[in-house]
């Protein structure tokens, strides 16, 4: 089974007069990379974060989103009242010697400096854990998406392969007939140029011999035949990141797909190598999206 690295997830939740909302969504990436948007009430909190998605999601670009918001009308706050009485004799005294009206002391001393300040909000550890598990649900829900992604994105490279093995076994019908050609063209270049009753057969068999040798793509043909077989057998694999495995196996069929065509020495198996090229890159992009 494949997962993409594209998806996306969001959760909310209502908790002790809390609104909980998280978005977690992710985009291709060759390492994990995650922006992290969390309220400062949080911060204690952030490496715990970091590390549960780093553990769920392993590689992508990843942007996570966290808010906590009270469902209250205000936010609670604290009054300094210790202070506040020691602003209000110099005030009094103040007001008197000026004879100034005394009917709003009370807001003035409110708007005092560090009379009234808010409520700093702690997170509960019965909070911390509904926002944890509102985290798990959000990347559940991201994880999913990436699994239908995945399997649309394993049926089209399941296709490219497909297609790489049915070029390779049309290399396999022309390669009888391009020995032939090849001892034909020999004679023929001898008999124009040295005449057919000046050279040796016997030393045209063995150098002929030794040129189809040369040539020979049988161990590209079996290597590539295995490599197409491993692939499709790590597609089958449980692990869920195994991009870059499936990434390296297609170099490797790249490689016996480029030794064959610069072996082939045949225009239609040359067509073929053109063919395999097309689909293996292909199947290169769509790798660039797996997990």
């Amino acid at each position: 089974m494949l997962h993409s690295m594209t998806g996306y997830g969001r959760a909310e939740t209502n908790f002790n007069e809390k609104t909980i909302l998280i978005e977690v969504k992710s985009l291709n990436g060759k390492q994990f990379d995650l922006r992290l948007n969390i309220p400062s009430l949080l911060k204690s909190y952030e490496i715990e974060i970091r590390n549960k998605l780093n553990e769920c999601l392993f590689r992508g670009s990843v942007e996570c989103s966290i808010s906590v918001k009270s469902n209250g009308v205000s936010k609670p706050v604290s009054i300094n009242t210790a202070l506040a009485k020691s602003y209000y004799l110099p005030i009094v005294e103040l007001a008197n010697e000026l004879g100034i009206a005394q009917e709003n002391i009370l807001s003035t001393l409110l708007k005092l400096p560090d009379v009234v300040s808010s409520t700093s909000e702690i997170i509960t550890d019965e909070e911390w854990n509904a926002i944890f598990k509102t985290l798990q649900l959000a990347i559940d829900q991201l994880t999913n998406h990436r699994i239908e992604e995945g399997k649309s994105i394993e049926k089209d490279l399941l296709e490219r392969v497909a297609a790489i093995e049915a070029q390779q076994a049309s290399i396999a019908v022309h390669e009888p007939n391009r020995r032939v050609k090849i001892k034909e063209g020999l004679v023929k270049l001898l008999d124009q140029h040295v005449g057919a009753d000046k050279y040796d057969n016997n030393r045209l068999e063995q150098e002929l011999i030794y040129y189809i040798e040369k040539i020979d793509i049988s161990e590209e043909k079996v290597r590539l035949t295995n490599h197409c077989n491993y692939f499709k057998d790590v597609l089958k694999e449980k692990d869920p990141s195994k991009g870059k495995k499936l990434s390296f196996i297609l170099q490797e069929m790249g490689r016996e797909i480029n030794t064959t065509g610069s072996k082939a020495n045949d225009i239609e198996i040359q067509k073929a190598v053109i063919l395999m090229k097309d689909e293996l890159e292909k199947a290169k992009e769509q790798i660039l999206n797996v997990l």
